[in-house]
């Protein structure tokens, strides 16, 4: 088990220089017991008018200053850029079969897609189908389409496990770069394929913000329970992965959550506590805008992940993430949740 960092890391002056008189938590809605809907607060492509500008500004600069990854979001291949209007004529098929459909093109193999995409093998590791909620909207957008396909792009743990980064060693962060840049490709192609059946769709991809707040989207369409260290745990690739997205008006069948047993095994576990050098992460859940539930301390996490191009730690070291471990911990966290709920 890792231990406690002590005394934790303290950011640089010049960051505390970027940073608004409202602190990252109060904007998040730390403490706050009336439910609202969340509000974008990092990776804004167009920061504008934003209270943490200064600061995107800043981070998006200090990225691009280093050649590899500017090179990897500059130059990757993300997928169509400009989608086509939706075909005039929608066409007709059942909703399971839709979903089938939908889930296949995410999964199998993808040299059959539209517009000569080029290469052979699954773009993405997770799908899952949700019902737009409003609470995941964030504040300033709207949202008119009902159902939301969720991917899941799974990570290379050994080369994750590079983290932190640094300019002379970008391994880790790259990794994620490349993996927000699969997803992109596979929902801006899934967006295109589902235009061209009729239907609207509008692609979400990492690690730009977009209108939706996707973590709650990926709990409820399966993908894992939320951890302490703020990412989802996924019974099979553990916290190893990263998310992209398409709304869509084309008819689908939600998928439901899945509950393992990952809760409890984080509020007896230590290892992202006393693995995270700022002190972000927090023993226990914070009451956040009427909500109970883990959240990471955002004026400690992020200085700290702008000095390191993105940290990553907390997601490398997590026991969940280790290769093979995910689903024997599942299977054990399920039995006991089970023996508890047998017992009630």
């Amino acid at each position: 088990m890792s231990k406690k960092h002590s005394p934790p890391w303290t950011p640089s002056p010049a960051h505390g220089a970027l940073l608004p008189p409202i602190s990252g938590c109060t904007f998040n809605g730390f403490g706050e017991v009336a439910p609202r809907r969340p509000r974008q607060i990092f990776w804004l492509r167009k920061p504008g008018s934003h209270p943490f500008a200064r600061l995107l500004e800043a981070v998006k600069q200090r990225f691009s200053s280093v050649a590899a990854y500017h090179e990897v979001y500059a130059n990757a291949d993300r997928g169509p850029h400009k989608l086509p209007e939706p075909a005039t004529t929608r066409a007709d098929d059942t909703a399971g079969n839709w979903t089938r459909r939908v889930k296949a093109f995410v999964l199998d193999n993808v040299a059959a897609r539209p517009g000569g995409y080029p290469g052979a093998g699954s773009e993405a590791e997770l799908v899952g189908i949700a019902d737009i909620c409003p609470d995941w909207v964030y504040e300033g957008f709207t949202s008119t389409l009902p159902h939301l396909v969720v991917v899941g792009n799974v990570m290379d743990h050994v080369r994750l496990s590079r983290v932190p980064s640094s300019a002379d060693d970008p391994e880790g962060q790259l990794e994620v770069c490349d993996q927000y840049n699969r997803g992109a490709r596979v929902v801006n192609w899934l967006a295109h394929w589902i235009r061209s059946q009729g239907y609207n769709a509008i692609p979400h991809a990492g690690p730009w913000v977009g209108s939706l707040n996707l973590l709650p989207a990926a709990i409820a369409c399966g993908f894992g329970e939320l951890g302490k260290h703020g990412s989802l745990i996924n019974r099979r690739y553990g916290s190893s992965f990263r998310l992209a997205a398409v709304e869509t008006d084309m008819p689908l069948i939600a998928d439901a959550p899945d509950h393992f047993g990952a809760d409890d095994f984080c509020l007896k576990c230590q290892v992202c506590t006393n693995g995270c050098p700022p002190d972000a992460i927090a023993n226990d859940k914070q009451m956040v805008r009427g909500t109970v539930k883990w959240a990471v301390n955002f004026d400690r996490c992020i200085p700290y992940f702008n000095e390191t191009f993105g940290c990553g730690i907390c997601v490398a070291i997590c026991p969940w993430s280790t290769p093979g471990r995910a689903p024997k911990l599942a299977e054990r966290f399920s039995r006991r949740a089970a023996a508890k709920t047998a017992a009630s």
